[in-house]
C-alpha cells in the first residue's frame, strides 16, 4: 500500500503558568491509501491534540508544535504557514476533520446550506448552481430526507444524529483524501452510533478516502479499523493490526482498556475491571513510564528508566513497556 500520511516524532506542548504540558510527546504513526486507522485512549491522552496538530489548528498561545514532521503528498505540511494559502488549501480540501460535539461545531446562526457550501466555494471550481446541487446530493447521501427544504434549516432544527450526518457531509464535500473523525459518536445512542459508523465506512470506501477514527470506544475500532494506535499521556504505547491488539494485547494499559469493555463471548457473571487511578498530571512530567502508578505489572526498571521506546513484537505489532 502507498503511505498517504506519515507523522514522525510529533511534539505539541502547552506553555502554562504552572509549567509545560507535553500533550503530544513524540508521537509517530502513518495511514495508507483507502485505510481506516484508529487512535484510542482515555480522555486527556493527547489523541485529539495530535490530530489538531496535523491540521495546524492548535491554539497559539498557549499551544505550540515544538518538533516533528507531518509528511503529506511528499512534503512536510508543518513547515507551511498555518494561515497561508497552501495550508488552507489542504484543510478541508485534502484533509478534512469531523469535530467533536456536532451540537457546538455547527454555527447556530447560519443555515445548513451556508455551512455546507462554504468549503466548496473555496476549494472547488464550481458555480453556485453546481455547488447547491452538490450540497443536496451530499445530504441525500448521508441519509437526510426532504433535502430541498431541510437544507435551509438551522442546526437547532435537527437531532444530534442528523447534525452528525451533516458534519460527515461537510467533511466529504470537497472529496478529501483523508478524513479525521474526532469522537464521531459522542453523546449518540447505540443505534445511531452503529448507523453512522456503517455510513462512514461505506462512504470512505465509495470515495476511496482514508479515515482516522479518534475514540475511547474500543467497540468501534474492533469492527471498522484495520490498524490501531493506543495512546497514553501523550505517547503511543502500543500499535498493531486490530487482530493483534484485540487478540494478543501486550501493554498493561491496553489490557486494562479491553477489560473495561463488555464482551458477548463471556459468561453473564463476568465483571468489568476498571483501571485504577487516573491519568497523571502532564505538567512537568518525569521521564519514566507515566503508567507506573496505575500498573499492576510494574517492575523496578519502570520507575528507574526512561519511558521505553516502541519495540517490535511480530507482524505490525509494537509495544512500549519494560514489563512485557
Amino acid at each position: 500500500m502507498t503511505t498517504l500520511l506519515k507523522v514522525n516524532n510529533l511534539k505539541t506542548h502547552f506553555f502554562t503558568h504552572t509549567g509545560v504540558v507535553k500533550a503530544v510527546d513524540g508521537v509517530s504513526f502513518h495511514i495508507d491509501e483507502s485505510e481506516i486507522v484508529a487512535v484510542v485512549g482515555e480522555s486527556g491522552c493527547g489523541k485529539s491534540v495530535s490530530q489538531l496538530s496535523i491540521m495546524q489548528l492548535v491554539s497559539t498561545p498557549p499551544g505550540k508544535i515544538v518538533d516533528g514532521t507531518v509528511e503529506f503528498e511528499g512534503r512536510d505540511i508543518l513547515r507551511l504557514d498555518p494561515k497561508g494559502k497552501e495550508m488552507r488549501g489542504i484543510r478541508g480540501g485534502k484533509i478534512s476533520m469531523i469535530f467533536q460535539e456536532p451540537m457546538t461545531s455547527l454555527n447556530p446562526l447560519l443555515t445548513i446550506h451556508r455551512q455546507l457550501t462554504e468549503a466548496m466555494e473555496v476549494h472547488l471550481d464550481l458555480d453556485r448552481s453546481q455547488i447547491h446541487d452538490r450540497a443536496i446530493e451530499l445530504l441525500d447521501m448521508v441519509g437526510i430526507s426532504d433535502t430541498d427544504k431541510r437544507i435551509h434549516d438551522y442546526p437547532h432544527q435537527f437531532s444530534g444524529g442528523m447534525r452528525q450526518r451533516i458534519m460527515i457531509a461537510m467533511a466529504l464535500s470537497c472529496n478529501p483524501r483523508i478524513i479525521i473523525a474526532d469522537e464521531p459518536t459522542t453523546a449518540l445512542d447505540v443505534t445511531t452510533q452503529a448507523q453512522l459508523l456503517e455510513l462512514m465506512s461505506d462512504l470512505v470506501s465509495k470515495f476511496k478516502a482514508s479515515l482516522i477514527i479518534v475514540t475511547h470506544n474500543l467497540g468501534i475500532v474492533a469492527r471498522y479499523a484495520r490498524r490501531i494506535y493506543v495512546m497514553y499521556a501523550g505517547r503511543v504505547i502500543e500499535s498493531g493490526t486490530a487482530k493483534e491488539i484485540f487478540g494478543s494485547p501486550k501493554h498493561p494499559y491496553t489490557r486494562g482498556l479491553l477489560n473495561c469493555v463488555p464482551r458477548l463471548d463471556t459468561k453473564d457473571e463476568t465483571r468489568l475491571v476498571p483501571i485504577a487511578g487516573s491519568i497523571p498530571n502532564l505538567v512537568n512530567m518525569k521521564p519514566n513510564c507515566a503508567f507506573y502508578s496505575r500498573c499492576q505489572h510494574r517492575v523496578e526498571e519502570c520507575k528507574r528508566e526512561y519511558w521505553p521506546v516502541l519495540r517490535h513484537i511480530t507482524g505490525l505489532h509494537h509495544v512500549s513497556c519494560h514489563a512485557c
